[in-house]
């Protein structure tokens, strides 16, 4: 069975006519004999496949990665060709090859992910502002003018032009525009604060530390502020070490269900 690795290592001719190739490929059941002309028909159409590669090098992608793509595109066309219903293959095959490569850009090549929608407002208005700049003599035109030559909205226009920073991404590592001293994107990224942890923590056991009597609550207190021992804590309110620790546990406990509830 051909695929695009196996397709590129076809002997490249002229196209000839693959009319009664694809007529008999149709009728053939599969087997070697089949699998054999699929093999030479794909190679005969290979030549076409990596002429539409062509159309888009110079995008960041090299040009063996395209033509695989192309050759994918081709196997799924004559896979797909019907020769009964009249049209030329060629007809066919060309839209099938040109969507695969559009497709592999648009699935891909994007260092961020954006809808499909924000990828086709981001072409548009790549082409318009490229377009304008040449007639506003180098400024770079508006949105406003972007919109009117594109015949998008506004905000639509201002979607497409933060989709132009999606298609490729810069290193954490590289300098700040205009700095000089090595300070790079990194350096402006904030860590995160694990105090934020404990803040969201000690929201959620208050409540249930309110409800507590207040010698359970000084208990809680010197033993988790105030890091104080068991035995310590019994001697300061006059009880024994055994109980300090039943309180504590029961306390802890009470708390730690209070403070699912109220998540709850």
């Amino acid at each position: 069975m051909a695929d695009a690795s196996s397709v590129t290592e076809c002997t490249y001719a002229e196209s000839p006519s693959t009319d009664s190739a694809f007529r008999r490929l149709r009728t053939l059941p599969p087997g070697t004999e089949r699998d054999q002309l699929r093999q030479e028909t794909i190679c005969a159409w290979l030549p076409m496949a990596h002429r539409l590669a062509t159309r888009f090098r110079n995008r960041g992608e090299s040009m063996d990665d395209l033509r695989q793509v192309a050759a994918m595109g081709l196997v799924k066309a004559v896979d797909r060709y019907d020769p009964f219903r009249g049209k030329a293959f060629e007809t066919y095959a060309v839209p099938t090859v040109v969507g695969e490569l559009k497709r592999h850009f648009r699935d891909h090549t994007w260092d961020v992910h954006v809808p499909r929608r924000v990828q086709d407002l981001r072409n548009r208005v790549r082409v318009a502002r490229r377009d304008l700049t040449q007639t506003c003599e180098g400024r770079v035109p508006t949105c406003v003018e972007i919109a009117a030559e594109t015949g998008l909205s506004e905000e639509d226009v201002l979607l497409g032009m933060e989709a132009l920073d999606s298609y490729s991404t810069l290193s954490l590592d590289a300098d700040l525009p205009g700095a000089d001293d090595g300070y790079s994107l990194g350096d402006t990224l904030g860590c995160w604060d694990r105090a934020m942890d404990l803040a969201v923590d000690r929201e959620a056991a208050k409540p249930g530390l309110r409800r507590l009597p207040e010698r359970e609550r000084t208990i809680l207190y010197l033993r988790y502020f105030h890091d104080m021992t068991q035995v310590s804590i019994a001697e300061t309110l006059g009880i024994s070490q055994m109980h300090v620790s039943r309180l504590l546990s029961q306390s802890c406990e009470q708390v730690r269900l209070d403070a699912l509830q109220g998540a709850g």
